[in-house]
């Protein structure tokens, strides 16, 4: 391929061995697990049973965990719009490709992670600590009100986002999971448990894409990413609210309750995009124009500098009291 390339060149000849990668890092619908592997069997006579004994495991998780784990819940429910989202990406033309290349990484990615919201608002909604009107109301506001990544339709863009993005709500999966654990729970954490794992197979794919565009056209992928870290990796849920509420509202109190837990914090942020410029070995690679070489300067420098802001940052104190949780 010659340089300089297009989006849709670049697109076109990654997705060329896409369905290898489909493999390596989506499982088989047949023998995936299931929502129902995780949850009360209501077809048995123990279900009223099971379902007591699950709230009596949830009666005493703290505030500020039960805001997370809703919080969790809501941002895997707003699955439509990511995936409309990534479905307007360069490149990925539904229409043409139907059930192949990037059409297909994208509906089977969004069949797995649909999984995802369904396994925790059963849980939720069995638990009987959480009000669920208020929790699906939250929910189809942060669906109707989309979001905005500023990442436009670039694939190399969105796909920094999605890299950085999965590895974050592996951290915070994987964090409720061990919490859960110490809290006595043992039923909770298997369930965020199995989430967490879908979330790091899910980065591991999102990054080789972005490691095939680094390889085919390393100076604007470059300048992709400094241009995302510029503009710092947004949560998808930043627009979320409650009843009444403006949108983005009640994001930042939900930052919070994940910052005092440790669930996800500024620090694992950092960590990420040190762990990413590991990855793609952005030291090392070469043939980059004057403006890429720039860009990597700027990304290579930036942990130390979000470091020294981490350090003067104040998480506040609980304070809040979210809509959604019934103590």
């Amino acid at each position: 391929m010659k340089s300089p390339l297009s989006r849709i060149e670049v697109m076109k000849f990654v997705g060329e061995k896409l369905d290898s990668l489909i493999e390596e890092f989506l499982n088989p619908i047949e023998t995936n697990w299931q929502p129902t592997d995780f949850l009360p069997d209501s077809t048995k006579e123990n279900f009223t049973t099971e379902i007591k004994e699950l709230q009596e495991s949830c009666r005493e998780l703290p505030y500020d965990y039960m805001a997370v784990l809703v919080g969790d819940c809501v941002t895997e429910e707003a699955l439509p719009t990511y995936s409309s989202w990534l479905m307007a990406v360069e490149g990925v033309n539904q229409v043409e490709q139907q059930q192949s290349g990037w059409t297909k990484w994208v509906r089977w990615w969004s069949a797995e992670e649909n999984r995802h919201g369904d396994l925790l608002n059963k849980y939720l909604y069995l638990s009987g600590r959480v009000n669920m009107k208020e929790m699906e109301t939250s929910t189809q506001w942060l669906i109707a009100d989309g979001f905005d990544i500023e990442t436009d339709t670039d694939p190399y863009k969105n796909f920094v986002y999605t890299s950085f993005q999965e590895l974050a709500t592996n951290v915070s999966h994987r964090r409720t999971a061990t919490l859960a654990k110490k809290f006595g729970n043992s039923h909770l954490s298997k369930v965020c448990g199995v989430i967490a794992a879908d979330e790091m197979r899910h980065a591991k794919a999102y990054k080789t894409f972005v490691q095939r565009f680094f390889e085919v056209d390393p100076s604007e992928m470059m300048i992709a990413f400094e241009y995302m870290m510029k503009k710092k990796i947004v949560m998808p849920a930043h627009f979320l609210r409650e009843t009444g509420q403006k949108m983005g509202d009640v994001f930042s109190h939900f930052s919070d309750s994940a910052q005092r837990l440790g669930v996800y914090t500024t620090m694992d942020y950092i960590k990420i995009l040190e762990d990413l410029l590991v990855d793609w070995k952005i030291d090392k690679i070469s043939e980059l124009n004057d403006s890429a070489e720039k860009a990597r300067d700027y990304l290579m420098a930036l942990p130390n500098r979000l470091k020294r802001i981490a350090d003067r940052t104040k998480v506040p104190e609980l304070e809040y009291e979210f809509s959604w949780i019934t103590r």
